[in-house]
């Protein structure tokens, strides 16, 4: 290590050398570097020497210097230049750090942050110069996101960069990521395990927030290890020792305090937590001393609130409420949002001050601390009580809420339910005797486990205070009764208790007799109420309350005189009582007896004790301002009673600066004044503390009507209407219709002022200000050139009518509200306007005649049009009703064909059907082949008289026919299969018994199925050729038979008959029901389809039937003439035959007159 510094001489080889352990005064090392012209570098390492001498002048003099004299020629001399600024730079911050003056603590800054900026544009990303300017930003506090990304740069470049981590483990720390602290202290700490010992300190603070506090033990012992005066170790183990809880733990962690002030006595951690200590041995002067040099030995603000908050409390105990309401305060300046005993503290002092906005501060500070603490109960049940003072519904409820957790979590706090009944008897009730669950109803339940908790667990007497708010309560709800039972328990319990204390409890019985006579007065037992008001009178005949309560009932009654006497009465007994003296004032007010009125209320502000008496300084106020609506033409009169007026009102609030009442007297005579825009925000101010004064709504309403803003008037006069449920007040829908006036609105005006004419009838100013507003209308609707008849017709009405109230007003009306002149001239104006009026009304009578005519041209050129679209609508329907009936015409001679081809088909089945039995196996023979030929060549004809035009059903009976064919086609084909198969066929069914006559019938049924499919599917043409086919092939085979065969034949064929009469009675059971179906189908879908669609539709079925019977009819007169060349076969069987073949016809032609 170097241990002199040479500077060379300019224009010389020559050195001087300086000796760095003995360096001369800084001034002269300044002077030979400017002379000689010295590079950076020289100036950098000399001033660098001074600041490790501790010459601290010389070293920021050299630095400063250097910035402007310095010789920059040299190679790399920007680095050194950066390296002058960063120097010069982290020595003010330094100095910033330790700065206690906030404004020379801000100008270090500054500097340092010029001198950052310089070097930054120098060379930005120097690591030495990023690591500096991140620490500044770092000590800065509100650059932690800028001093995060420079670490993160520094990092990049080099990850095992000791201050970077260092910095990133401050970083994370702070914002409470302790885990990610710990794990970048655990990386430095194995980048460099020689670290110093405040590496250690930092990942014990860790591992104590992670709640590891065997490691965090652990971590500061090692860090005492390293460095025995290691003050934030001491502190941490002697805290965890503290929370031992445990005396030698307690002892040990005191010990090590004690050692940790005598190491540094200005250290704020140990000077807090020895305060705390001789907190508890109420030391306290030691606390005040220890706590304000702490106080005053840190910057950080969690420190300042912890050492302010023993300050506090210190001063709470010793009774110096001012002092402690102030360190409290400024506690909960620097305290975070977790440390909230400051608040708690706080809270109390703006208790003990009593005003109601410090109890709503109050009630902010213990809302804080019930944030942090949720369920802390002493927090709840202070907040309870709290909020039951004020008379905000909403904190009202919030009181009720917490007390009623209260409760629940301690149902025996006695305490806790009688504030709860106290603060629920207090809410409104609603009109009659019901009231809300939480109200008095609530009030008498909490009573009740109160007193049963002082009964059973407290084994004690009910005290006769709540016997008689119990009394009270019951007395609300009209439960008068029960009342009046309370109220003589409560009695007898304060006469059994007033043997301890006689006078306490006599005194309250007093009370107690007197609530009995306002109960009697409920209950109309006048008489009663009189005696208990004159009984107690007797024995305390100074009970000024009762000779005030016998006036009111005298008053009531209409006994102004008597009523006057008892107020006289009181004030023999006290000359300056105020009660009496403004009940009498009011006498005279109600009177409007303003002059003797203003004398009492007068004489009550004159005594001393009541100089300052609101009620009565109100009082002389309003009669002063009632005087400004009187109308007047002496403008001083009328500015001196505004000035009374305003001062009355601004003594009230000088006294009271929250009577709501006195500011809106002074905005009211603001506004009489002309002072509008201050007087509405008067009102505001004042709606803002309460919305309960109906006045001030009004006079805000008045406000707006003064300002031209009439909508916003006639909401607000609405509003106030519905608000305070005064719809039917004459004066407020005076109100509401001048504002109507004012914005022209004049039938909405009528309508207001009609309304309360109705209520109230005989006021003139009504009356009064109807006429203007219906001589207003009249003259717009004469005057208006566009007003029909009848409009005219009514506003000479009204006109006429005004004119008589006008009349009238101007002899009978009040001179106090209107001038009686004017009603007069305005009665001249409505004659004059009905002079004019016969001119109007013949105009407007033109203008309706020809109105009228023109409207009738209208109408009967409208008639005409109706009547030709009328014609026109009949046309069309008469020819669709043609076309109609053309149709059904078609339809019918369809149907005539179809039936005559039906009989004549018929009648060849018959005469097909009848030929005479003959003898011999070949007639047999052949009577099978015909009977077989019979179903098949006649399903050409009975498939025309089912065929079905929906073509619904066709499908499904489709198939069935076409498994019918594929069955008689194997039957054809094959003669001995079909008798081999008949015969099994026979075996099988041979339980099963039918006529020959009822086979027959299934059987045809299943031939007119079948051919209804097969004309669906395949036509009449090929069925016939299918018909014909059958009828040429079977006889060949048959004749080709023996005499011997043709009997066994023919058992096979009354077999093969039985079978297939079996499966056609199946089969016909089916077909029958899909018949059905297809009838239903068929019926409801025609009544969906067009009409005249479906006639066209069903001609062209029927025409295509003409055409397919016709060819069946050639393919039945070829049957019938191959069946005429047979023989006949036996009498028996003929007859069967004979009578199917009719069924089977006979069918067929019912279901095609259905199908039809």
């Amino acid at each position: 290590m170097a241990t002199s510094v040479e500077i060379p001489l300019r224009d010389t080889d020559e050195v001087i050398e300086l000796d760095l352990a003995q360096l001369p005064d800084g001034e002269e090392v300044l002077n030979i570097l400017k002379q000689e012209n010295t590079t950076l570098n020289i100036w950098i390492t000399l001033a660098l020497e001074y600041y490790k001498q501790g010459k601290i002048t010389d070293f920021v003099q050299i630095l400063e210097s250097a910035r402007t004299s310095a010789n920059l020629e040299y190679s790399n001399h920007e680095k050194d230049q950066m390296t002058c600024l960063d120097t010069l730079a982290a020595y003010y911050v330094e100095q910033a750090r330790s700065e206690k003056n906030k404004d020379r603590r801000t100008e270090l800054f500054m500097q340092a942050t010029q001198l950052y900026t310089m070097a930054d544009k120098i060379i930005m990303y120097d690591q030495n110069h990023l690591l500096g300017r991140a620490c500044f930003c770092l000590l800065e506090g509100d650059k932690m996101d800028q001093a995060d990304a420079q670490f993160n740069f520094v990092l990049n470049q080099s990850p095992d960069n000791i201050p970077s981590l260092l910095g990133k483990a401050c970083i994370s720390f702070n914002k409470k990521d302790y885990k990610g602290a710990l794990a970048y202290y655990k990386k430095a700490l194995r980048s460099n395990p020689n670290c110093p010992a405040d590496v250690r300190l930092g990942m014990a603070h860790c591992f104590y927030k992670l709640n590891k506090l065997e490691k965090a033990r652990q971590a500061f012992q090692r860090t005492l290890d390293l460095n025995p005066t290691n003050v934030g170790a001491l502190v941490g183990i002697a805290l965890l020792d503290l929370n031992n809880k445990d005396v030698d733990s307690i002892r040990n962690g005191i010990r090590l305090l004690s050692t940790g002030y005598q190491i540094d006595q200005s250290n704020p951690m140990v000077l807090n937590h020895l305060a705390n200590h001789f907190f508890f041995k109420k030391d306290y002067d030691k606390v005040q001393h220890l706590a304000l040099h702490a106080f005053h030995n840190t910057e950080n603000e969690a420190i300042q609130a912890e050492s302010c908050y023993q300050l506090a409390r210190s001063f709470h105990i010793q009774g110096d409420f001012d002092q402690a309401f102030q360190y409290y305060y400024q506690a909960t300046q620097f305290a975070s949002q977790n440390f909230v005993l400051p608040y708690y503290g706080l809270g109390q002092m703006y208790i003990y001050k009593g005003d109601e906005q410090d109890r709503e501060r109050a009630a902010e500070c213990f809302e804080k601390v019930l944030k942090a603490y949720p369920n802390n109960y002493e927090t709840m049940k202070i907040l309870g009580s709290l909020y039951a003072q004020s008379d905000h519904p909403d904190k009202q409820e919030l009181a009720k809420k917490h007390l009623k957790k209260v409760t629940e979590q301690y149902p025996d706090d006695v305490e806790a339910w009688i504030e709860l009944a106290q603060l629920l008897e207090r809410q409104p009730s609603s009109t009659g005797s019901s009231t809300t669950s939480d109200g008095v109803q609530g009030a008498l339940a909490a009573y009740g486990t109160a007193t049963s908790l002082v009964r059973d667990r407290v084994q004690a007497d009910v005290p006769p205070e709540i016997l008689n708010n119990i009394a009270a309560l019951h007395f609300r709800l009209g439960n008068l009764n029960e009342a009046k039972k309370y109220y003589e328990v409560a009695l007898k319990r304060c006469d059994d208790e007033s043997s301890h204390d006689a006078l306490y409890y006599r005194s309250i019985m007093v009370t107690m007799q007197y609530n009995l006579g306002r109960l009697c007065e409920e209950m109309y037992h006048f008489e009663d109420a009189v005696d208990f008001y004159k009984n107690i009178l007797r024995e305390h005949p100074n009970y000024i309350d009762c000779y005030l309560r016998l006036g009111c009932m005298a008053r009531d009654r209409g006994q102004i005189y008597e009523a006057s006497e008892w107020f006289k009465e009181a004030l023999q007994i006290n000359q300056e009582h105020p009660d009496a003296w403004s009940l009498i004032g009011n006498l005279h007010l109600a009177k409007h007896e303003w002059g003797p009125g203003q004398k009492k209320f007068e004489r009550i502000l004159k005594h001393e004790s009541t100089q300052n008496d609101a009620y009565s300084m109100l009082a002389l106020g309003n009669v002063w301002l009632q005087t400004l609506h009187n109308p007047t033409r002496d403008k001083e009169k009328e500015k001196r009673h505004q000035d009374r007026a305003l001062a009355m009102y601004k003594q009230v609030l000088r006294n009271d600066p929250k009577n709501i009442y006195a500011a809106n007297g002074i905005g009211a005579v603001l506004a009489h004044k002309g002072y509008v825009r201050e007087a509405r925000d008067i009102f505001a101010q004042v709606r803002e503390a309460t919305a309960d004064v109906p006045d001030v709504w009004l006079n805000l309403a008045h406000v707006y009507v003064e300002q031209r803003q009439y909508i916003s008037a006639v909401q607000m006069y609405e509003n106030c209407a519905r608000k305070f449920k005064s719809r039917r007040d004459p004066e407020l829908l005076l109100y509401l219709a001048r504002a109507y006036f004012k914005c022209g609105k004049l039938q909405d005006c009528k309508k207001t002022l009609l309304r309360a004419r109705h209520i109230a009838p005989h006021d003139t100013a009504v009356l009064y200000n109807t006429s203007v507003v219906l001589q207003q209308l009249a003259t717009s609707a004469l005057q208006d050139e566009k007003s029909d008849l009848k409009t005219v017709l009514g506003a000479v009405e009204e006109l006429e009518l005004a004119q008589g109230y006008f009349t009238y007003l101007s002899k009978h009306g009040d001179r106090m509200k209107f001038d009686l002149n004017q009603a007069g001239k305005e009665a001249s104006k409505c004659r004059d306007l009905l002079s004019q009026a016969q001119y109007h009304v013949s105009r407007a009578r033109r203008q309706d005649e020809e109105e009228r005519k023109m409207k009738e041209e209208q109408e009967r050129e409208k008639a005409v049009l109706r009547e030709k679209q009328l014609e026109e609508e009949r046309n069309r329907i008469r020819a669709q009703e043609e076309k109609m009936r053309a149709l059904m015409e078609q339809r019918a001679q369809i149907r005539d064909k179809n039936k005559a081809l039906i009989q004549q088909a018929e009648q060849q089945q018959i005469e097909e059907d009848a030929p005479k039995k003959k003898s011999g196996s070949k007639r047999k023979s052949k009577v099978l082949d015909e009977f077989v030929n019979d179903g098949s060549s006649s399903d050409a004809i009975k498939k025309k008289k089912v065929d079905n035009p929906q073509g619904k059903k066709k499908r499904k009976l489709k198939t069935k026919k076409e498994r019918g064919e594929g069955r008689l086609s194997n039957d054809d084909s094959d003669s001995d299969a079909d008798t081999s198969k008949i015969s099994k066929k026979s075996s099988s069914k041979k339980q099963e018994v039918l006529s020959a006559k009822q086979k027959l019938k299934i059987k045809s049924r299943a031939y007119i199925s079948e051919s209804d499919s097969s004309m669906s599917s395949d036509g009449g043409g090929q069925h016939q050729q299918d018909n014909e086919a059958t009828t040429s092939h079977k006889p060949i085979g048959l004749e080709s038979s023996s005499d011997d065969e043709e009997q066994q034949e023919q058992h096979q064929q009354e077999d093969a008959s039985e079978e297939e009469g079996e499966e056609m009675q199946q089969s016909g059971s089916d077909i029958n029901q899909a018949s059905s179906d297809d009838e239903e189908t068929q019926q409801q879908e025609s009544q969906d389809e067009n009409e005249s669609n479906q006639e066209s539709g069903e001609a062209e079925s029927n025409a295509e039937s003409e055409d397919e019977q016709s060819a069946g009819e050639e393919g039945g007169e070829e049957e019938v003439a191959a069946s005429d060349d047979d023989e006949e076969m036996e009498q028996g069987e003929e007859e069967g035959a004979e009578e199917g073949g009719q069924e089977a016809v006979s069918s067929s032609d019912g279901e095609a007159s259905d199908s039809e």
